[in-house]
């Protein structure tokens, strides 16, 4: 699966290569040896190689330092064991009786009621609580949302996860920069074969977009709704409590904002999406949670 990424990336700055050479303008130039066309694309062709560069920099330093960009996103910090005994218990009992490792426990200094799971191998694997669903509550509850977030980590939900989030991000700044490029090419004549180029120069950028628009979704459909729903039933498994989890979602709903969370991005990987909209037909389509309500009548039937 990480293999293709670079692919799509290179192939990519392919097309963004052929569409310089194949709709290049006729321009005067102060290049003797090259028409214009040549010109423009031996020029892209030695900026290709940086992009290309940057974007598996970025894609490296983000997959291997995601830990830390998501702890300074979201405001966490390790969980002491003696500073809440309580919550580690929670945490060591449901993995001796999963035969899991036993993750990091971080905190985020927020009252509303949250949680994720994070980590691309043993090493890094987390469950991230906020304050305010550690106080608010009881231990049967607790198990519940901690038994959620360890079922993510045990079907590698958080891999996928991570690997979206890093690629969305290179795949929008490579869509940008070719946009950017071909809109702002030099032009000194407006002929006919000009605004026929320039249409064409319109179509491939909205064709980028419509690619960029459509892994998006795929890569959300990687991490989809019914992911949820399986460690919703996860949970109730490992607690053999789905009452436990419903009811802490019901608290939960009602107030799951993380004031540090600002981006969707690191919004999906919640219980409950802290950046969640109105409730409507259109949002519930693309939303990354499936409705509470929905999970709450879900748990009801285990």
């Amino acid at each position: 699966m990480l293999i293709l990424f670079p692919c799509v990336i290179l192939m990519l700055t392919w097309l963004g290569i052929v569409a310089f050479n194949t709709f290049g303008y006729n321009t005067h130039t102060s290049y003797p040896e090259y028409s214009v066309q040549s010109a423009e694309t031996v020029g892209f062709l030695g900026v290709a190689p940086w992009v290309f560069g940057v974007c598996m920099i970025w894609f490296i330093i983000a997959y291997f330092s995601h830990t830390f960009i998501i702890n300074k996103a979201t405001g966490a910090r390790p969980l002491e064991r003696m500073e809440n005994k309580r919550v580690y218990n929670l945490v060591e009992n449901l993995c001796m009786a999963s035969g899991m490792q036993m993750p990091i426990v971080n905190v985020i200094e927020d009252d509303s009621l949250n949680a994720f799971a994070s980590g691309i191998n043993k090493k890094n694997q987390t469950v991230t609580l906020s304050r305010g669903i550690i106080n608010t509550l009881n231990d049967r509850e607790l198990e519940a949302v901690i038994a959620h977030e360890l079922t993510h980590i045990r079907n590698h939900d958080v891999k996928v996860m991570m690997v979206a989030i890093v690629f969305v991000g290179i795949f929008s700044f490579l869509t940008q920069f070719l946009s950017r490029v071909l809109i702002q090419r030099p032009r000194v004549s407006a002929g006919k074969n000009d605004k026929g180029s320039g249409a064409l120069l319109i179509a491939l950028i909205l064709v980028l977009a419509a690619i960029g628009y459509a892994i998006t979704i795929l890569m959300k459909l990687a991490i989809s709704r019914k992911r949820e729903y399986m460690a919703d039933a996860g949970s109730a498994e490992m607690t053999k409590n789905p009452a436990g989890l419903a009811s802490a979602l019901r608290k939960i709903s009602k107030d799951p904002l993380i004031e540090a969370v600002e981006q969707n991005d690191v919004a999906q990987l919640f219980i409950e999406n802290p950046m969640k909209k109105g409730a409507s037909f259109l949002n519930e389509l693309f939303a990354t949670h499936p409705p509470i309500e929905k999970r709450i009548a879900f748990l009801e039937q285990l």
